[in-house]
């Protein structure tokens, strides 16, 4: 509910606890244990954004937000307005919804691009070992190289093969390619395809202009159908975080304003921390300390501030505390932390209220027009205008089908890409091996011409080189006869003379 320029969620008594709206890009926190009122703060908080003409993103993985499309129970909400005393119009209504699905099945498709996703991401949401993780940076980089787009699943599986087949040939350029990591690769690639996964890449990729509208001055919520994606938790949480990111990188700086352009409710958040390394947790904390600048405010939706990491923590300023269950020691704890986390209340108890608020109560802490946090308020939260019933499947059909953004990516776009390129690298590749083979073979054959050539010509000549010495031998014969013959008949004269 709108209130002087003011998002009103709910009253601590008679005080109005209100969220100001250019407090909104310093994020915040909506905790809280199941069936204790997240979703219906959520959808106040979003509702009053679409009224002042701020577009959500917000991720729907149960269903029950799609009921922001129908008009609420006003006879059924009336009793709770009456005992907070809102005596302000307060009439139930219907808001403007785009519908997304990855899996097409609900909503507009939403693709991304693999050579536009940080390679870490990619790397999240494929599961892979640090090893895995090195290769697959390497074949984004000879991708680069060779001028080959990425696309969609079949171009990166089309890569894999492609550096795999050829890994010791790379391997002194960009670093050692096991075949091995390129087989787990491959596999994890399979697996994703299982699972639906590639529909989530390819082109027409969103356009984060279309996520920046309104519709008859009321801020457009671009609800994300998560139920089936919901079921694969690593790729929904990290594709989350790539519209974030997405977000981060194509929106421009603007600074501080009076109210956010986009704000993005991340459901069930705990899924993005589960298991992240090091340098996603940085990434992480990066996306969220930078991404105020460009006008963006994000709320966490998880369970425990404990799912939390305090890194990120720390930048959430924005807090509703719904109430908690602890039964366990490590469950105590965080209980305990939680409700020290916040600007205290003396007359508050809120360790005690934090494990025994009623549903639709919370305890919240919120900026102030200056930018500090308000003391701690025990706050019931006033109930949504829109239905808190999933809305019936015909009339999400009819507003997906009939909204502005209906065929803009519905059909798959395919270009010629890396898929189709390496059967041209590969043909050229095959060409001039054939070639090189042919090379070779005109050179070896021409060498043992030359060989043959060269014996025969050796023979030829030791041939004429015998000859000549025979004509030789026959020469200095002939000579050495006439000399011996001549001698002999001299001889004799000379002894006929003696004689006489």
């Amino acid at each position: 509910m709108l209130k002087d320029g003011k998002i009103l969620i709910g009253k601590a008594g008679d005080k109005e606890i209100c969220l100001i709206p250019r407090q909104m890009n310093r994020h915040g926190l909506i905790a809280g244990a199941s069936g204790t009122g997240k979703t219906v703060t959520l959808k106040v908080i979003a509702e009053s954004l679409s009224e002042l003409g701020v577009p959500t993103f917000i991720a729907d993985v149960k269903g029950d937000l799609t009921g922001m499309i129908v008009p609420g129970n006003q006879e059924g909400i009336q009793g709770r307005l009456d005992s907070m005393n809102i005596t302000d119009p307060y009439d139930v209504r219907k808001y403007p919804v785009h519908f997304f699905d990855l899996y097409r099945k609900a909503g507009h498709p939403v693709r991304a691009v693999i050579e536009q996703m940080d390679p870490l991401l990619v790397s999240r949401i494929l599961d892979l070992t640090e090893a895995q993780q090195g290769v697959l940076n390497i074949i984004f980089r000879v991708a680069k190289d060779m001028d080959l787009a990425i696309y969609d699943l079949k171009d990166l599986q089309a890569m894999v093969t492609y550096v795999g087949e050829h890994s010791s040939d790379l391997t002194l350029k960009y670093g050692n390619i096991s075949k091995q990591s390129a087989g787990g690769i491959q596999r994890k690639l399979l697996e994703l395809e299982n699972q639906q996964g590639d529909l989530m890449f390819g082109l027409p990729s969103l356009d984060i202009d279309d996520w920046m509208t309104t519709e008859g001055g009321m801020g457009i919520m671009n609800m994300m159908e998560c139920e089936e994606l919901f079921q694969h938790p690593m790729l929904y949480s990290t594709f989350l975080l790539w519209l974030l990111d997405k977000l981060y990188k194509e929106l421009p700086e603007v600074g501080d304003l009076e109210k956010p352009k986009i704000v993005f409710f991340f459901d069930e958040a705990h899924l993005l921390f589960s298991n992240a390394s090091g340098q996603l947790l940085d990434k992480i904390v990066q996306i969220v300390k930078l991404v105020r600048s460009k006008g963006v405010g994000v709320f966490f939706v998880t369970q425990s501030p404990a799912d939390i990491p305090s890194s990120v923590l720390a930048q959430l300023s924005n807090r509703i505390q719904h109430s908690l269950r602890a039964y366990t020691p490590a469950e105590i704890k965080a209980t305990k932390q939680a409700a020290e986390s916040f600007r205290d209340n003396p007359d508050l108890d809120e360790s005690e209220l934090i494990t025994n608020m009623k549903t639709g109560y919370a305890l919240v802490s919120v900026l102030d027009e200056d930018g500090a946090p308000c003391i701690v308020e025990h706050t019931k939260i006033l109930p949504p205008k829109s239905s808190m019933e999933i809305a019936p499947e015909e009339n999400r059909t009819r507003c997906w089908q009939n909204d502005s953004l209906f065929g803009k990516y519905e059909r798959d776009v395919d270009p010629d890409s890396a898929y189709e390129d390496l059967e041209s690298v590969r043909q050229q590749e095959a060409a001039l091996e054939e070639a090189e083979k042919r090379r070779i073979e005109e050179e070896k054959l021409a060498a043992k011409e030359q060989a043959a050539r060269e014996k025969e010509e050796a023979r030829e000549a030791a041939k004429a080189e015998r000859e000549k010495d025979r004509l030789k031998r026959k020469v200095t014969n002939k000579v050495e006869n006439e000399i011996l013959n001549y001698a002999a008949r001299s001889a004799k004269k000379l002894l006929k003379k003696f004689l006489k």
